[in-house]
């Protein structure tokens, strides 16, 4: 394995277990589909980056954060439900990056590659990770409380809007880390389908987040090891092993479902 090789390995487990932490937090809130939909927030960015010839990624970043902004401030003026305020700029987003990115380029913008990073990346990358672990560890007793009591966590001075706007802003950044290699399509995927296989086996909290980030970086290396031995893209291959863990999490769950 080539030095480059390696980092990109390295980003793509990191990745990976920042995606099951934070689809965890995701999957509390009932916005776990917004990990899908957020997703395509980054499709313009991708687009005009490609057509201007810089990186895909800044550009990515961009419309991500613009979009964890714009959906956060609309979430708290219109009082409409978290997904519905993402499904209507995921839509606008998805039809605004079919139109500018370039159609040769457009496959990877979906499906995402395995290309080694540069050392710029690797580090910026690098330090997005930690970044997003910092604000996970500072403010996970607040977005457990918020979840839980909202009037509980305001009685005791936080606020909750600023948590959401920090929540918002990390669930940006995570698909960021993710978008490298599961494309705009396939990149919520790390944060929709480890939660929900983690459900299904404890109901603790410490647990349910561990593994999570478990079946996230193990639907990773499983993955790209499928890749490279059947040389077929990594973005299905890694989504096909989640969705297996995900069929296998209910034929031998631990847990019962609710009746209704």
């Amino acid at each position: 394995m080539t030095v480059e090789l390696a980092y990109a390995v390295i980003l793509a487990l990191g990745a990976a277990f920042i995606g099951g932490l934070v689809g965890g937090f995701a999957l509390m809130r009932r916005m776990s589909l917004a990990g899908d939909a957020v997703s395509h927030i980054a499709l313009p960015g991708l687009g005009m980056a490609l057509l201007l010839k810089f990186n895909p990624l800044l550009g990515a970043a961009f419309t991500l954060l613009l979009g964890a902004l714009l959906i956060w401030r609309l979430e708290t003026q219109t009082r409409l439900d978290a997904e519905a305020v993402v499904g209507v700029v995921f839509s606008a987003s998805l039809a605004l990056g079919g139109l500018l990115t370039p159609r040769d380029d457009l496959v990877e913008a979906l499906f995402g590659s395995f290309r080694p990073p540069s050392a710029l990346e690797f580090v910026a990358a690098a330090l997005l990770t930690l970044a997003i672990l910092i604000g996970l560890y500072r403010w996970k007793d607040g977005f457990v409380l918020n979840l839980f009591s909202s009037e509980l966590a305001a009685s005791i001075g936080l606020n909750r809007s600023q948590l959401d706007l920090a929540f918002s802003i990390i669930f940006a950044m995570t698909v960021l880390l993710v978008l490298r290699f599961l494309g705009a399509l396939l990149a919520g995927a790390l944060i929709v389908i480890p939660p929900a296989v983690a459900r299904h086996w404890t109901s603790r909290l410490h647990p349910f987040f561990a593994i999570s980030a478990i079946v996230s970086v193990g639907s990773v290396a499983g993955g790209a090891g499928f890749a490279a031995y059947r040389n077929v893209s990594l973005g299905p291959a890694v989504v096909m092993v989640a969705s297996g863990a995900f069929v296998l999490s209910i034929l031998f769950r631990r847990r019962p479902i609710p009746s209704r």
